[in-house]
């Protein structure tokens, strides 16, 4: 009998750290020998992320949509895909920020291709220093966050490192009360042993609350593609004063103070900056709630516009 490919269902906030998860675990895959693809879901028509995946892993990417709803039917052809173009161990589905993963879930049970699969666990990362100031976050977002967390099997309290031991106790009851049942872990920078995400088959949930992203969430996302350097300094001033509804923002940059593209992420108060070593599009994506696609188009235009002065 051909052996089941293992799946592995990467859900959890924006910013909680999913990519840096999949990157720690592809290399324990590596290390391992074994044979894996990834499927990468981005809200925008540009996926930033992807960047992480190395040439020679299978990659099939999600855009424009949430897997949960708009493109699920999407992700069962690309599973399929990938089943029969490869010969796999495992395959990672890595889900946008506002996925609701029992949906992603139900994808991989389809009637087609279900007895090739073995979904080993649903993993959702929480910040836990974002998990102190969830109260911020609207009553929709909020709701989601706790049904990322109770349908997990596997829960990773990331960024423990910016916590008391007072805190991360804290923390680790407050999940528990909401999933009691799931492996609680803390980590920081993501780094989990791949056998620890190892549980027996998550069975589909017979109740569950419906999230549709775009009409339930209302998070939508922007695409701005700059044609030309923008100065640091005027673009910081403009994140310190934007609108709180846009939580997290990542793509590829030019500065006008140097010669390379920087990839930004920014999530809740906290940008990063990292110097590329290769030529990207510059393309950024903003993620949030009920924002404005034409008012943002306005904006990075005028940005632009300040930048050349």
């Amino acid at each position: 009998m051909k052996k089941k490919v293992e799946v592995f269902i990467l859900s959890g906030f924006l910013g909680s750290g999913k990519t840096t998860l999949l990157t720690n675990l592809l290399t324990q895959e590596k290390e391992l020998d074994r044979k894996v693809a990834v499927v990468m879901n981005e809200l925008g028509s540009v996926s930033i992320d992807s960047g992480a995946i190395k040439e020679d892993t299978p990659l099939k990417e999600l855009l424009n949509g949430c897997v949960c709803c708009t493109i699920q039917g999407q992700l069962e052809v690309h599973l399929q895909g990938l089943l029969h173009e490869n010969e796999l161990d495992s395959i990672y589905i890595e889900t946008t920020g506002v996925a609701h993963p029992i949906e992603v879930l139900d994808a991989c049970l389809s009637p087609l291709f279900a007895d090739q699969l073995n979904v080993q666990s649903i993993i959702t990362m929480v910040d836990a220093n974002r998990w102190q100031e969830r109260d911020k976050i609207s009553i929709r977002l909020h709701k989601l966050l706790q049904e990322q967390i109770r349908h997990a099997n596997v829960i990773l309290i990331n960024k423990v490192d910016q916590l008391s031991d007072s805190q991360q106790a804290k923390t680790v009851m407050e999940i528990q009360g909401i999933n009691a049942k799931g492996r609680c872990l803390l980590t920081q920078y993501a780094n989990v042993s791949l056998d620890a995400l190892r549980i027996d088959r998550p069975q589909r949930s017979e109740t569950r609350e419906t999230t549709h992203v775009e009409h339930d969430l209302h998070v939508k996302s922007y695409v701005h593609q700059f044609s030309v350097p923008i100065d640091l300094e005027i673009f910081e001033d403009w994140l310190k004063n934007m609108p709180d509804t846009i939580f997290r923002i990542k793509g590829y940059l030019r500065f006008t103070h140097s010669q390379n593209i920087y990839l930004f992420q920014y999530s809740y108060g906290m940008p990063i900056y990292m110097k590329e070593l290769m030529d990207y599009p510059l393309n950024v994506v903003f993620i949030g709630e009920d924002i404005s696609r034409e008012w943002l188009k306005n904006e990075m235009n005028r940005l632009e516009v300040l930048s050349t002065l």
